[in-house]
């Protein structure tokens, strides 16, 4: 789960994609179903090298590809046990960037510190970043969300790419943070999806075949390697909260 500027009241089936540049870059494509009573932000902290740039991470649209992870999941082999997936401060004046990404509107916060600079209601409350020292220096994705029409809604997959601190880890953005709170353990609903060069993470399923036999490749703007086998980490349950690197 990732962390949201105000009170929502159920997220479920999230789905992270996660695949290295050559350049020490990194793809990131996160979606979710959630439900609010008001527009709220989705906040991603990712690890970017202090002092990055504004224009440091490059946003994707992926909305004509809404079928983006129910084409990942088509490529692994689905035992006959397995159920189906469930469904402040005074304004500085200098806004941050916004970008049009498809159905959402999305910034990239560069530090904690630059938070004011967005609007109120898309941040999250006074001394949460205090109780996650581990991104003092990181930079933050920001995607405004509009609250659902009617009940829980799924929104299209939200792409980025960014620049590493480590060029040697595939990051996952999962601290759950509940109403300003960080708790210890907390409950999941993901599925992790990664591309990577070499030995296959430990204890992921790999797909049969080449990504390009399940996955419209074309639409994914570079995003998924077609020549390279996708692997899948489930979690579903309570689990130490924390990001998942690989």
């Amino acid at each position: 789960m990732c962390c949201f500027s105000g009170k929502v009241e159920v997220v479920a089936d999230t789905n992270i994609f996660a695949r290295a540049l050559k350049d020490g870059r990194q793809f990131l494509v996160y979606s979710m179903s959630f439900q609010s009573g008001a527009d709220v932000a989705m906040i991603l902290p990712i690890p970017t090298p202090k002092g990055s740039a504004e224009d440091a991470v490059k946003f994707i649209s992926l909305q004509k590809y809404d079928a983006f992870f129910a084409d990942l999941r088509g490529g692994f082999p689905v035992p006959k046990s397995d159920a189906p997936p469930g469904r402040g401060p005074k304004d500085p004046g200098n806004k941050l960037t916004v970008v049009e990404v498809g159905d959402f509107v999305a910034s990239f916060v560069p530090a904690v510190k630059d938070f004011d600079r967005l609007d109120k209601q898309f941040r999250l409350p006074a001394g949460v970043w205090d109780k996650l020292p581990q991104y003092k220096e990181w930079g933050f994705a920001v995607f405004k969300l509009k609250k659902p029409e009617k009940g829980q809604s799924k929104v299209h997959p939200m792409a980025f790419e960014f620049p590493r601190l480590d060029k040697k880890v595939l990051f996952f953005p999962t601290v759950h943070i509940h109403d300003g709170t960080v708790p210890a353990k907390a409950g999941f609903d993901h599925a992790l999806f990664c591309q990577v060069e070499g030995d296959a993470p430990p204890q992921w399923e790999e797909t049969p075949g080449l990504a390009e036999t399940f996955v419209k490749v074309k639409s994914t703007a570079g995003i998924v390697d077609g020549s390279a086998h996708v692997y899948r980490k489930q979690m579903r349950g309570t689990f130490e909260n924390k990001d998942v690197l690989v």
